[in-house]
């Protein structure tokens, strides 16, 4: 069964994602569909949704803390209101563009999996590391996992090639297999691809070897695309 999850990063509002996620909801149950769908609206968004057991609200980033003094950051205190147990950690925009470190992203990690909840965790190489080949792909992709638990037995994993996120280039099958196979052959835990995934590719790439889904970005924006997505790979 794959795994399709939807990643808002800094787009919709509080009013269009409760109409995004609310047409899903009823997308899935009209649809009798089965796969497990996961959602990560912005930090404004987050609300108390009524929903099947099978589509989830996650966080897109929460700091490591209950409460405190973190100006512009959210702790378990605020997702605990919206019974949101669901988070996104280590994902490339928050490392390259926002700065995050290995060892901020290990104590994020510790934290939310001493809480128990279900972590996405994001790996993937920038262009010039691709260039230089599978096994310096690979290298640089293992260091991702200093200091995180891959036992954890609420892990997902999501493999990103920076170099892909956003740009309308999609790794080749081959690209995709070859990663995914070497990953999955270390670290046997669900892996989602991310990288320019939409509505005409998700079905081919998620049929992939090693492949148990999708963590899409832009393409899974519009609703309606969104649905396509899910009916494209409900029997995967």
């Amino acid at each position: 069964m794959s795994i399709i999850a939807s990643n808002f990063k800094t787009n919709h509002t509080r009013k269009s994602t409760a109409s995004f996620i609310n047409e899903i909801n009823s997308f899935l149950k009209s649809n009798e569909i089965t796969s497990e769908v996961i959602v990560f609206p912005t930090a404004t968004s987050l609300d108390s949704f009524s929903t099947l057991p099978n589509l989830t609200i996650g966080a897109q980033n929460a700091y490591p803390v209950e409460k405190g003094s973190f100006t512009g950051e959210l702790g378990t205190v605020q997702l605990d209101e919206f019974s949101i147990k669901t988070i996104l950690i280590g994902h490339s925009e928050r490392r390259h563009v926002l700065g995050e470190s290995q060892d901020e992203i290990a104590k994020k990690y510790d934290f939310y999996k001493s809480k128990g909840y279900k972590i996405v965790y994001c790996i993937g190489e920038p262009l010039e590391v691709k260039e230089a080949g599978l096994d310096k792909t690979l290298e640089y992709v293992y260091e991702q996992f200093d200091g995180i638990d891959v036992n954890y037995e609420n892990l997902i994993l999501a493999y990103e090639p920076v170099w892909a996120i956003g740009t309308g280039v999609t790794a080749t099958n081959e690209d995709i297999t070859s990663v995914h196979s070497a990953i999955k052959a270390k670290i046997p835990k669900p892996l989602l691809y991310g990288g320019s995934v939409k509505v005409g590719n998700v079905k081919e790439i998620c049929a992939l070897e090693g492949v148990d889904g999708a963590l899409i970005g832009t393409a899974s924006w519009d609703v309606e695309d969104f649905k396509q997505i899910i009916e494209n790979t409900k029997d995967l």
